[in-house]
């Protein structure tokens, strides 16, 4: 497992990556093409990142993340903010601005500036607290409270959290408005668990509901087994209403801790024919189609670094700005594609871990955006990659 906290402090540099080749010329830092001198032209200096884990933290296939593109009509500015991975979803730092090479219906932009956004988050806590069967319910009051606490230790002072409860109906344990304060303390008090149904279903589909009118960078943290017993919603409505809402879920699954707890009662206890692989599947189903991940707890410790990377994947995107070249201020979807190279050579940036392998990555951004008021127009971007 790796160390996730000082992970988080590389990603402020970041990197990405992308599929279609620029050919091989010089450009200026302005965009436009110069012509080569008489001696052939020399590649910079390699960008280098730390070297990072083998494999991924989460389980299955990351979601795709959204990006977002903001047209100013009055100023014809376009705002592009996206995310860069490489394979197993790590951020890649140590890009330079004059790597980057943005093009807009074919024509590249001139005058591109790049920052790197660590953004403020809204961040709904879902967590399952009881259902049918007594042992399960002992296991989920000893790991949920402090699965509730290490959030509050990466949330930042602008960020904002509630928290949920569910067994047979979805129970709110603390609200957006809610002090730090106060916070500290509500997990200590999530009293015992119910005997009862264990919905889960219903209740993600009324949190999706109760999120999706909040604005800014949003995500729903699922803290769960993916049992569910007595649900109205079905799993395929609820997999429609995630694609519906566009709002990434991060799911910590328990089966691993509770079916561990679980096996000590052996094949004869009540719980033995709950079939833990088709929850554990659909749980990397939701987060998947949501844009987020699915990571499976097998124990408390790990946690903080769970916690670490879903935050780096949620908070931090790069933001390209740039003035359009096309002099209209509404029109028709226009295409976009930003790819990254050695500013001398033209050629596609080579990107090498600590080690001076080098680094295959992929950049998020949507095909399109329609030039029209100033608002962000989320939508599922492509994903492309070069080694």
């Amino acid at each position: 497992m790796r160390n996730a906290r000082s992970h988080c402090s590389v990603a402020g540099c970041l990197g990405l990556l992308f599929s279609v080749c620029l050919p091989v010329r010089l450009f200026s830092q302005t965009g436009g093409p110069r012509e080569q001198s008489g001696s052939p032209a020399q590649p910079t200096a390699p960008v280098t990142v730390p070297d990072r884990p083998a494999a991924p933290l989460y389980q299955g296939k990351s979601g795709t993340p959204q990006s977002e593109v903001e047209f100013v009509p009055l100023t014809r500015t376009v705002t592009i903010k996206f995310q860069v991975q490489d394979p197993n979803g790590y951020f890649l730092p140590n890009i330079r601005r004059d790597n980057f090479a943005v093009y807009e219906d074919g024509v590249r932009q001139k005058n591109v500036s790049v920052e790197i956004e660590h953004a403020p988050v809204t961040v709904a806590l879902v967590m399952e607290f009881g259902g049918r069967f007594h042992e399960l319910n002992k296991t989920l009051a000893t790991e949920i409270p402090p699965i509730g606490k290490g959030l509050l230790e990466v949330l930042g002072r602008n960020d904002k959290v509630a928290a949920f409860k569910y067994a047979d109906r979805l129970t709110p344990v603390a609200d957006f408005n809610q002090s730090r304060e106060s916070l500290d303390t509500v997990f200590d008090h999530l009293g015992v668990p119910e005997s009862s149904e264990t919905n889960f279903f219903d209740a993600m589909a009324e949190a999706l509901q109760r999120m999706r009118d909040v604005t800014g960078r949003k995500a729903i943290i699922l803290a769960s087994t993916g049992v569910d017993t007595f649900s109205k919603t079905s799993f395929d409505q609820l997999l429609q209403e995630v694609r519906s809402v566009g709002m990434p879920i991060y799911v910590i699954g328990l089966s691993h801790i509770v079916r561990r707890e679980a096996a000590v009662l052996g094949n004869t206890a009540p719980f033995a024919r709950i079939d833990w692989n088709t929850a554990e599947k659909q749980l990397e189903q939701l987060a998947q189609a949501s844009g987020g991940r699915a990571y499976s707890l097998q124990s408390e410790v790990e946690a903080p670094a769970i916690y670490d990377d879903i935050m780096e994947n949620l908070r931090i995107r790069y933001v390209i700005t740039y003035v359009s070249s096309n002099p209209s201020q509404g029109g028709p979807p226009r295409n976009i594609r930003v790819e990254l190279v050695d500013p001398k050579t033209g050629q596609p940036l080579k990107i090498r871990d600590a080690a001076g392998k080098v680094v295959s990555a992929h950049i998020f951004v949507q095909q399109t955006y329609t030039p029209k008021v100033s608002t962000s127009e989320l939508r599922r971007p492509s994903r492309a990659g070069i080694t």
